[in-house]
């Protein structure tokens, strides 16, 4: 499992932030139209959390520039305006030559229409099952709390 590091600058992996619970990836951002999708990721995070589930937020400046922030300036953006309370990881690129190789292997999901590929923009979402396989892809206008995710999120939680 690729490396990655944690906002704060720990070294890490996506399976040891996910420590055996499934985990909705999402790639977010502060000044971005859907920006308010964190208070839906902060629920799921609320109400799937203690049944093995996690969201992790990795945040992305490759959309409009909507992520400029520092490290510091996105934490305290995101614990202070939503409350977030579930990890993150530092900034990296979703697409293009400096892809992380965490989301080399992410962007190879279909999502429900059969469409792998590049991330379309902020708040794409990679549903991961507790042993590790990317099993649903959700394009950024799908918000947390759609029927589809939740089912998908209850799927790996049975």
């Amino acid at each position: 499992m690729p490396e990655i590091k944690t906002l704060d600058g720990q070294e890490t992996t996506l399976a040891d932030i996910r420590a055996g619970r499934a985990a909705l990836v999402v790639n977010v951002a502060s000044k971005c139209g859907l920006t308010p999708q964190y208070t839906a990721l902060e629920q799921l995070q609320k109400e799937y959390g203690d049944r093995g589930f996690t969201v992790i937020g990795v945040p992305c400046n490759q959309f409009g520039g909507q992520e400029p922030g520092s490290a510091e300036e996105i934490e305290t953006f995101c614990s202070v305006t939503y409350g977030v309370s579930f990890p993150m990881t530092e900034k990296v690129d979703v697409n293009g030559p400096d892809r992380h190789p965490v989301y080399q292997a992410l962007v190879e999901t279909e999502d429900e229409d059969g469409q792998a590929g590049d991330v379309q923009w902020n708040f794409e979402k990679f549903l991961v099952s507790a042993d590790g396989n990317v099993v649903a892809r959700f394009r950024p206008r799908t918000t947390p709390d759609d029927p589809k995710v939740i089912a998908a999120i209850e799927s790996v939680l049975a």
